[in-house]
């Protein structure tokens, strides 16, 4: 997902990342069952731009929509609780190995997630972003800024193992 010379506005850019992981589903699932690497890799990806899409969302946009829609709200809660079910599965996928078992099914099902996730975004909530006065541009801005501070997947915390040193458990 590449910056582009002319802003984008929030929505716009949002979307785009949607369309282009739904490609990168869509191309997963045209891999032979036995292109290992190539899955690796393509899921990498798609576990990458997914991450980066969610934090900027989760820190840019959502707060955003709160703060201007008062029928936004349980949008945006939905939304970071679907966030938060797709971040579990990213952090199974990544810590995997193309050959493990269920590899294919947890790729599959975070699309399946994604899928449900897009659509709501773009029927319900994007139009309501459209409406709210916002100022989409320079939202658009700040979200183009901080995806591109992200160039990998932080690790989740797994409970009841330490992720860190001197970190207690969770």
């Amino acid at each position: 997902m590449s910056t582009t010379a002319k802003p984008r506005d929030a929505v716009a850019l949002l979307k785009a990342d949607h369309d282009e992981v739904k490609a990168m589903f869509k191309e997963y699932e045209e891999l032979g069952d036995r292109a290992f690497v190539a899955k690796q890799k393509l899921a990498e990806k798609i576990c990458l731009e997914l991450t980066k899409h969610a934090i900027a969302e989760e820190e840019i946009f959502y707060p955003a929509m709160r703060e201007k829609g008062d029928d936004a709200e349980d949008l945006v809660d939905e939304a970071t609780v679907e966030h938060a079910s797709a971040k579990d599965l990213i952090a199974q996928i990544h810590s995997m190995d193309p050959h493990d078992d269920l590899y294919d099914a947890k790729v599959k099902v975070l699309g399946e997630y994604i899928d449900h996730h897009v659509k709501e975004e773009e029927k319900e909530m994007f139009p309501k972003a459209k409406q709210s006065g916002l100022d989409l541009v320079e939202l658009g801005e700040q979200i183009q800024a901080r995806k591109d501070e992200i160039d990998e997947i932080p690790p989740m915390p797994v409970p009841g193992k330490v992720m860190y040193p001197n970190q207690p458990t969770v």
